[in-house]
């Protein structure tokens, strides 16, 4: 755990109880704070008074006695519309604050020069934080590795110096950290995502890049318009920038994919160039596809700007076991293999999974993103068919039409077992049954976890049947 003593001797709010919102209780009383925590759920609070945490209804409270508001990042700050307590702690005149702005705190009191990595991006920041904390520990380093990843930010061994964190944050998090200072900033990319807690895209992309804006090295994605803006903008005003891309790139200093492996462009003098390779991803089975090189070049920049020697990076690369629940190998039966990629929450990140697979049984569907997957018409030539689940059924049949052969299965399990059977019947030399939903999963799951381990019990499941004797 890392105390939170920014707030000892002083009493503040807290909303959202959570698993990182219990992690910030338990955090910020052991730093010497009074906590006044909150939920509005009943299981909730019930489940933080088993713990012996303070629970106070922060409805009837006297906000004048708060320091600040602790917010959860699930909980809306600005859109559709502030939360009750956001609305409170403004009239009271207090600051609204997150985890992560706790632990940046620390870091400040505690070790400033203490390494800190933060990425962020709308698609593969989950795997770049998991891939950069696996290279580093592989090399030998401490390295805690958490926030929108896993561990709650303050459930980590405090900043130290020797000590590496490596923090993913989503945009909810950067929102509410307004001293966010990494000593690498990551950010990958920017497409439409959390639009309705944002408002707009370009509100969405100026959170995005506060993370880069407040760091040391910025290790930054320019594959879209809106990073391209922010690299220029970055340039200006004086930063030290890695462009990274996940296609073959003539910019100076950039860290590419080029479909073999990791190259990087650099001046000779003269107006002549040299493209340097840097690292094969041959052996890296979990760093397939395009999308994968650009998270593997953000991890060789950002590793590389610790220390770390390339050949150390590229050991890291082949033995990086991979994300759940992220292009997952799940299981082989005869020539199928079956993907879980339930992390796929909406068609850009979906769009990843299609390039990296032929002859694709694709399940598909959810509670729908905006813009559905129209996006991914110009592959819809590498499903051989579609399996149907969720409440986007109708909406994604209506897109599919007569391009894509489909069905309706509305569960998982049905969609999985007419998938296998579908795959294994066909003559293609690798088919692959792939769950990328494209969606959220809140109409049928918990999370997108769930989903995907529900997923991987059920191919389990059908491979011990089939595989038999």
């Amino acid at each position: 755990m890392t105390p939170a003593t920014s707030f000892r001797e002083r009493t503040v709010a807290l909303f959202g109880l959570g698993g990182s919102g219990l992690a910030t209780v338990r955090a910020l009383v052991a730093g010497g704070a009074t906590v006044a925590a909150w939920d509005d759920g009943e299981a909730s609070r019930q489940r933080a008074i088993a713990q012996g945490l303070p629970v106070v209804d922060l409805v009837t409270a006297d906000w004048s006695r708060f320091a600040a508001l602790i917010l959860s990042p699930g909980v809306p700050l600005t859109h559709p519309s502030p939360h009750w307590t956001v609305g409170k702690a403004k009239a009271a005149g207090i600051e609204i604050i997150g985890d992560v702005e706790l632990f940046c705190r620390e870091r400040a009191r505690l070790a400033p020069d203490a390494h800190f990595v933060a990425i962020t991006g709308s698609n593969g920041k989950s795997t770049t934080t998991a891939l950069i904390a696996h290279i580093l520990r592989q090399a030998g380093l401490d390295v805690q590795l958490g926030g929108n990843i896993g561990t709650p930010v303050l459930d980590l061994e405090p900043p130290a110096y020797g000590r590496v964190h490596v923090i993913e944050c989503s945009s909810f998090q950067i929102d509410l950290t307004p001293s966010l200072n990494p000593d690498v900033g990551v950010l990958l990319n920017v497409t439409p995502d959390h639009i309705d807690r944002h408002g707009t895209l370009g509100n969405y992309a100026a959170v995005k890049e506060r993370l880069v804006a407040g760091a040391d090295h910025v290790v930054l994605g320019v594959d879209d318009e809106h990073c391209r803006a922010m690299f220029r903008r970055l340039l200006a005003a004086g930063k030290t920038v890695t462009p990274i891309s996940n296609r073959p790139s003539d910019l100076l200093g950039c860290t590419h994919y080029t479909g073999l492996g990791l190259h990087r462009s650099i001046a000779l003098g003269a107006g002549r160039r040299l493209v340097e390779p840097l690292a094969s991803l041959a052996q890296a089975h979990a760093l397939r596809g395009a999308h994968n090189g650009q998270n593997a070049a953000a991890a060789f920049s950002a590793c590389e700007r610790l220390g770390v020697n390339h050949g150390a990076i590229c050991a890291g690369f082949d033995s990086f076991p991979g994300l759940a629940h992220r292009m997952e190998e799940i299981v082989r039966i005869g020539p199928v293999l079956f993907i879980n990629d339930s992390k796929a929450t909406n068609a850009d990140a979906a769009e990843k999974a299609l390039l990296s697979f032929d002859d694709v049984f694709w399940i598909i569907g959810g509670k729908a993103k905006d813009g559905g997957i129209e996006s991914l018409r110009p592959l819809f030539s590498k499903v051989r068919k579609a399996y149907l689940i969720g409440a986007s059924s109708d909406d994604f049949a209506r897109t599919l039409g007569h391009a894509v052969p489909h069905e309706y299965c509305g569960a998982l399990d049905i969609a999985t077992e007419r998938a296998a059977r579908d795959a294994l019947a066909c003559d293609a030399p690798e088919p692959v049954v792939l769950l990328s939903p494209a969606c959220a999963s809140y109409d049928q799951f918990a999370n997108f976890e769930a989903r995907g381990n529900a997923f991987r019990e059920l191919a389990s499941a059908l491979a011990a049947r089939l595989q038999q004797p």
